[in-house]
């Protein structure tokens, strides 16, 4: 009731201006410290792309080839989708021993170290990408 005079008032060019709980904008318009239009840091994401599926960007030739590498010469139709399977939950593993690395170290990026600590973890050494051994110069 109270407002609704206050805003009869106001209109009239009698009074103040009616009451708000809001705060008052400023002068770009924006209230201060929402993060403007949701981009940033601080603000709130509008747009988040949605991962779905990315296990099918492992395409039929690339699994050729990688099996040509490893010595296979016929491949059965059917054995794509349990490799790309295999490769997931690998990946999965391989992943979670390098976040736990990050985070326990206080960074937000994972590098090569990461990677190859997980890798000897899992029990599966990978060689020549050691940051301790410098290549061998050549004579």
């Amino acid at each position: 009731m109270v407002r609704e005079v206050r805003r009869a008032n106001f209109r009239a060019g009698n009074a103040a201006p009616p009451l708000n709980n809001a705060r008052a904008p400023f002068p770009g318009g924006h209230a201060a410290g929402l993060g403007g239009k949701g981009l940033g840091k601080t603000g709130l994401k509008r747009h988040r792309k949605v991962l779905c599926d990315n296990i099918q960007g492992v395409t039929k030739g690339a699994i050729r080839r990688l099996a040509r590498r490893g010595g296979v010469k016929r491949i059965s139709g059917t054995i794509y989708h349990d490799i790309r399977n295999a490769l997931k939950i690998r990946l999965e593993t391989i992943l979670k021993d390098c976040c736990a690395v990050v985070e326990f170290s206080n960074r937000k990026t994972v590098t090569v170290v990461d990677v190859i600590y997980a890798l000897n973890r899992l029990g599966t050494p990978i060689y020549g990408f050691d940051p301790e051994h410098k290549r061998m110069k050549p004579y």
